[in-house]
């Protein structure tokens, strides 16, 4: 696939003139369409968006945002639109973690399932394990309370209902977004027996299915961590669990635009160093656009261009696109999905990302028109003004495409969500393999 996204994104690669840009000799994709192909050749900026630029950069100006901290760029097909500072790379808050999706993609693919297991290092007798219980994580970021409490009833399931001995944490493993390991297997302790629970764990068990068991096991032994070589060939496995497919770990984590799910994911691939050797493997943008120190977006330190941003969300899409996927399945949808999109003003159907410091307001995704088709785009805005304000101007510039383009009725199915639900069922039995 690297050739196919090398050819795609090439376009990135030079910036020489903004009314001409020819492309450099690539070595194209056979399946790509030759009519995209020659589209490819041509850059023709369109007076409607550098107009409705033009009214964004009056807008920072009247908040005192300098003009040389924005930076915008928008995209038809091949073909940019409008840009303003668009190879400019700056702080990009949570655009991060565009760059992290499309890694974590092409790292280990949308159907990916993460495995914790448990296991005992004694005999079950008369409903009680003689020995410790280990779990042992591979980096699930979406183990939460749903999916301990089923993950209990599977003990249950296997005729125990009491430890004589410790819960062993072993792995890379986190719960509700902890990843201390003895902190998150304390969480674990208190999951698996219902007369510990709090009232958040009591808040999050009604929205299982009706029926769902209460789970009733009891650990009379502490939480502590061993290393995975420690225990080698001192425990039996019971159960094998897999987490929500990578797809739908990702559409939680873009959506709530959560900083430790994205800095699980971006450590197990090297952190920011090993997401923006694999985005730039996969995208070929030019090295100085892209510099990465996490793969979360928390610091200034972490700077995309608006360019470098659009060629990471189209390499997404073209990877999701052969898998009967879009970016709508694993970004936040205006109109049909919350978490950071609450509040904003955007053209329903818009697939986006937002991203948030301290004076750092960014937006980046993709806004379906009737006269421009799909329409790709990069905004940061940095100043020291109020961010509702910088929210404001986004959502006007978005706004004043609409109005000048149109929105298509119905939806393309390129920007709309594939998969039945927009995100699996946490606390699925199903995903519980009893050994």
């Amino acid at each position: 696939m690297l050739d196919l996204f090398n050819g795609l994104l090439s376009l990135f690669l030079s910036h020489e003139s903004p009314k001409a840009e020819m492309l450099r000799s690539v070595n194209w994709s056979s399946w790509l369409h030759t009519v995209w192909v020659q589209s490819m050749v041509i850059q023709q900026p369109d007076p409607q968006a550098e107009a409705a630029v033009r009214q964004h950069l009056q807008g920072m100006t009247a908040l005192n945002a300098p003009l040389n901290s924005q930076g915008i760029w928008i995209q038809s097909g091949d073909q940019v639109l409008a840009e303003h500072d668009g190879i400019q790379p700056l702080p990009a808050a949570s655009l991060t973690k565009i760059a992290t999706t499309l890694a974590a993609l092409t790292t280990w693919g949308p159907s990916h399932r993460f495995e914790t297991l448990l296991s005992g290092t004694g005999q079950v007798e008369n409903g009680v394990l003689k020995g410790d219980l280990v779990v042992q994580g591979s980096g699930d970021p979406f183990f939460v309370w749903e999916e301990a409490i089923v993950l209990g009833n599977a003990l249950n399931q296997k005729g125990i209902r009491q430890v004589n001995g410790n819960l062993i944490v072993a792995g890379s493993f986190a719960m509700n977004f902890e990843t201390d390991p003895v902190l998150a297997g304390n969480f674990l302790k208190q999951a698996f027996d219902a007369s510990l629970w709090s009232a958040d764990i009591a808040t999050q068990y009604q929205g299982l299915p009706t029926g769902t068991a209460r789970p009733q096991v009891k650990i009379t032994g502490s939480v502590q961590f061993q290393p995975v070589d420690v225990l080698k060939n001192r425990s039996k496995l019971l159960i094998r669990h897999q987490s929500l497919p990578m797809v739908d770990i990702l559409k939680a984590m873009n959506i709530y635009s959560n900083n430790i799910m994205a800095e699980m994911l971006a450590n197990l691939m090297g952190g920011g160093a090993g997401v923006m050797q694999r985005v730039r493997q996969t995208t070929q943008i030019p090295a100085g656009e892209i510099q990465l120190r996490n793969g979360s977006g928390l610091g200034i330190e972490n700077r995309l261009s608006p360019r470098a941003i659009t060629a990471m969300l189209i390499a997404t899409q073209r990877y999701l696109q052969p898998r009967n996927l879009t970016i709508a399945d694993i970004y936040p949808v205006m109109g049909r999905d919350g978490g950071t999109l609450k509040g904003r003003v955007l053209p329903p159907g818009s697939t986006v990302k937002t991203g948030t410091l301290n004076e750092v307001s960014a937006l980046a995704g993709a806004m379906p028109t009737r006269d421009r088709g799909l329409i790709w785009f990069a905004v940061i805005n940095l100043g020291a003004g109020d961010l509702e304000d910088f929210h404001q101007q986004q959502d006007r510039l978005l706004q004043n495409l609409k109005q000048d383009w149109g929105t298509p009725s119905p939806l393309p199915p390129s920007i709309q969500p594939s998969r039945s639900t927009n995100l699996g069922r946490l606390g699925a039995a199903e995903r519980n393999e009893l050994m």
